[in-house]
């Protein structure tokens, strides 16, 4: 099948995506103790964990260990989640997923390095000893490459592959006061947890838009036509293209 993606024995290409309507009358039933409401609050919201474990994609981790991880961030949601607040489920299960996830990541932060980049790394510490033995001085990361016959870019990669790593809140300088951390020299103020939590937001948003709403809203802010492009295109008057496309932005403000 076109499109099909197995994660955990789930074909994730049919997995369903519940109104926020439907998720809020599940979550009043679970809170009663009905369990097939809460089986089905768990299957339809599936697709937000999978949202969230492709932010955690390029970890080297097994994704269906993630995604198993995520769902118990899942449940916990779903069991913790209050529904006299006038909170969206996503709002607070999102970041629950996040935690599970991090948690996990936290309790199994060894450093796995393949062996061959390992056997590089081994490779460059004899080519490093000789060269410094006969020529009394560090050889050049270019100087190394040219002996074992290998790009400059595979001896940084090995070398770095070998060295041991350093926490984000390790010191690196104090003066009697708090203390500047690793994690303040490196911080990405840009890709943010923040900013990546809003575009899972935004995304789950426009998911509950029509089809022809996501449509008229990609030629007009994608492909950047005009209103009346678009109406020419698609077949209805300049006047409902503006009607569809302020709903469908009125829709996407109030579901954030």
């Amino acid at each position: 099948m076109q499109g099909k993606v197995e994660i955990c024995g789930v074909n994730t290409s049919k997995l369903k995506v519940l109104k926020n309507e439907e998720t809020v009358a599940l979550l009043k039933r679970t809170k009663e103790g009905d369990m097939a409401a809460r089986e089905e609050l768990i299957a339809g919201n599936l697709r937000l964990v999978l949202s969230v474990i492709q932010k955690f994609s390029n970890r080297g981790e097994n994704v269906d260990d993630l995604f198993q991880v995520g769902c118990i961030g899942l449940i916990k949601a779903i069991d913790n989640f209050n529904t006299d607040l006038d909170v969206r489920f996503s709002t607070y299960g999102v970041p629950m997923i996040v935690g599970e996830i991090r948690r996990y990541l936290r309790d199994n932060s060894s450093m796995r390095v393949s062996r061959s980049m390992r056997d590089t790394a081994y490779k460059v510490l004899q080519a490093k000893e000789k060269f410094m033995a006969e020529h009394q001085r560090e050889p050049t990361m270019e100087e190394i490459a040219k002996m074992l016959d290998l790009k400059r870019e595979d001896v940084v990669f090995a070398m770095d592959a070998i060295m041991d790593p350093v926490s984000l809140y390790e010191p690196v300088y104090s003066d009697g006061g708090d203390a500047i951390c690793v994690m303040d020299q490196v911080k990405d103020s840009k890709n943010t947890d923040e900013s990546w939590l809003e575009q899972i937001a935004l995304k789950e948003a426009i998911s509950h838009l029509s089809d022809r709403e996501r449509h008229i809203l990609s030629l007009r802010f994608f492909e950047g036509k005009t209103q009346m492009e678009v109406s020419a295109e698609i077949g209805i008057s300049q006047a409902q293209v503006s009607r569809l496309e302020k709903n469908a932005i009125w829709k996407i403000r109030k579901s954030l």
